[in-house]
């Protein structure tokens, strides 16, 4: 399912972003969540069911109203889930319908921004007003604005979406965001860690492919993927950030020995899993205690990957269990 800000960028057509403005009670997705619906397709979604049905039915009347009218612009519109649409879940939403289309002054410029922004690892906050023709503002941590035009309101600095209105009792919706923050590094463009990157794509997550054989990589690329093509793939580990995840699969275990030596060596190390069996992680760990590596170091190094109770070892199975693995570090890091 493509991310709505990829979407966006790729829009030959006027589109409306639907955004999850408030949740209060039980919700199909959480505040923030977004789709892009254009007339013909959708991407990325609001959590499904009669909710979303409904949502893109009231995107796509907006789209067939005249341009420039705050009815086919912007819209907040409030969903009492069971009493009006039925849905289990029960809570309270609001949805913020916003329309975009490429054309208009300085849209471009603006999803460039933010899109850049966003896989550099820098967190945004849009300001949209909800009752009037005015253009989204776009501010940094600090509350500064990133584009050249300014909205005269205060800066929302929270993680997660709010309404709220300004002192001339105008309505906005400042909506945060932010940043990928998992960040795994991925040695090996083989059948599995190619099939680890198809699914990282579709998660909250930035990742670094790293290998030195350029014809090993899918083209294009997934958005959140940079590739690193090196001969030298241990000059990498020490120069990555502190909280980055490492993935070791290549087609050499005598490279994947030389990367293990050098991340166990790191200061700091978040998770570090290295594709093999039992056997392989006894002959890694003999090897390596050789070369100054204690036991202590050696508990970081998680082989076979993979969550337990998954027995096949095709490059597909593999890589949901690697995967499913990786969600579950990213959220005990989340409660921590």
């Amino acid at each position: 399912m493509k991310h709505w800000l990829n979407a966006l960028r790729q829009l030959t057509e006027p589109g409306i972003v639907v955004t999850m403005a408030s949740v209060v009670g039980s919700g199909p997705r959480e505040t923030g969540a977004k789709m892009l619906v254009t007339a013909n397709a959708a991407f990325d979604t609001i959590g499904g069911g009669h909710l979303e049905m409904r949502a893109l039915e009231i995107a796509r009347e907006m789209l067939l109203l005249p341009a420039g009218k705050l009815t086919a612009e912007r819209r907040l519109q409030r969903f009492p889930l069971g009493p009006a649409l039925g849905q289990c879940c029960g809570g309270v939403v609001q949805l913020v319908f916003e329309r975009i289309d490429l054309t208009a002054c300085g849209m471009q410029h603006y999803l460039d921004c933010l899109h850049t922004r966003f896989y550099q690892g820098a967190d945004s906050w849009r300001l949209v007003s909800l009752d009037q023709l005015t253009a989204p503002s776009l501010r940094d941590a600090e509350g500064v604005s990133l584009l050249a035009t300014e909205v005269p309101v205060p800066h929302q600095k929270a993680d997660t979406c709010q309404l709220f209105l300004d002192e001339y009792g105008h309505q906005w919706m400042s909506d945060p965001c932010l940043a990928y923050r998992p960040h795994v590094m991925l040695f090996g463009a083989g059948h599995v860690g190619s099939a680890i990157v198809r699914l990282l794509a579709e998660l909250p997550c930035i990742v670094t492919w790293v290998d030195e054989r350029a014809d090993q990589f899918p083209t294009p690329l997934p958005a959140n993927v940079t590739l690193e093509l090196t001969d030298t793939p241990q000059a990498l580990i020490a120069s990555a950030p502190a909280d980055v995840m490492f993935l070791v699969l290549t087609h050499s275990h005598a490279l994947d020995q030389l990367l293990a030596e050098h991340i166990l060596r790191r200061a700091q190390l978040t998770w570090f899993g290295l594709i093999g069996s039992h056997t392989k992680r006894s002959l890694f760990e003999r090897r390596l205690q050789e070369r100054g590596i204690n036991a202590e170091q050696l508990g970081n190094m998680v082989c076979p990957i993979g969550i337990d109770g998954i027995k096949g070892k095709s490059p597909a199975v593999l890589a949901v269990a690697v995967v499913a693995q990786l969600l579950q570090q990213w959220e005990a890091q989340d409660q921590a």
